[in-house]
């Protein structure tokens, strides 16, 4: 156990991705199914990126009343869905296929030029769904998480008690604008889960302990998670 301000996060080690992956899968769909017994729907939020491939892999071929479940991204790339940086693309290609084709997808895009001009629209949609049910994300070298960057414009009013469900975002280092949950948002769910691999994230996230949730925004949502992690 590792604790930041005394908040505790659980830290799990695996002895290979493959493993972690497969079991990860296996407690997002039985987290889910648990919802599921005692409410009508069960809201899904997980990263974009290639860390998540293979969990939504194997969870997609799980037997789950998915037409009960709706999923959603945490944040996006303010991109176009064809583009290869769409995560909105990653999900429909490899989480909401087999099984898993029969949940509904809660967008977090939406074809303007700028996030601003889709916020409202957009909240309006999740803002019902809420709170999430299971949370999925992940983090960067940076201790960055959704995307909540260090350095990002709007960081301070992301990580607000009275931040909105969303915010439009820009980094340093990040080419296009973004979309993201709220740490508000995102630290409500019901169940939390932080998925890592390598040597240098898990450094990071030692360091994160010491630092303030501006250098570290992760530190914001961590309390009460499950971190995973896999060299």
């Amino acid at each position: 156990m590792a604790g930041d301000q005394g908040v505790s996060y659980e830290l799990i080690k695996y002895p290979d991705r493959e493993a972690m992956m497969i079991d990860l899968a296996m407690r997002l769909a039985d987290e889910l199914e648990s919802v599921l017994h005692h409410q009508p729907e069960a809201l899904l939020v997980v990263p974009g990126g290639t860390t998540p491939g293979p969990i939504f892999d194997t969870l997609s071929n799980i037997d789950l009343e998915w037409s009960r479940v709706s999923v959603m991204l945490s944040d996006e790339r303010w991109v176009p869905e064809d583009s290869p940086r769409s995560n909105t693309r990653l999900l429909r290609e490899r989480l909401l296929t087999g099984r898993a084709a029969a949940a509904t997808l809660l967008p977090l895009h939406a074809p303007v030029s700028l996030p601003e001009a889709a916020l409202a629209e957009l909240a309006e949609a999740i803002a019902p769904k809420l709170p999430i049910s299971v949370l999925l994300l992940g983090m960067g070298a940076d201790m960055h998480t959704a995307s909540l960057f260090p350095g990002a414009d709007l960081l301070d009013e992301a990580l607000a008690p009275d931040a909105p469900l969303l915010l439009p975002m820009r980094a340093p280092g990040a080419p296009e604008p973004r979309i993201t949950l709220s740490a508000n948002a995102l630290d409500g769910a019901m169940s939390k889960h932080i998925v890592i691999t390598g040597a240098e994230k898990l450094e990071a996230l030692s360091r994160a302990k010491s630092l303030s949730k501006a250098e570290a925004p992760v530190t914001a949502i961590w309390g009460d998670a499950v971190i995973h992690w896999a060299e």
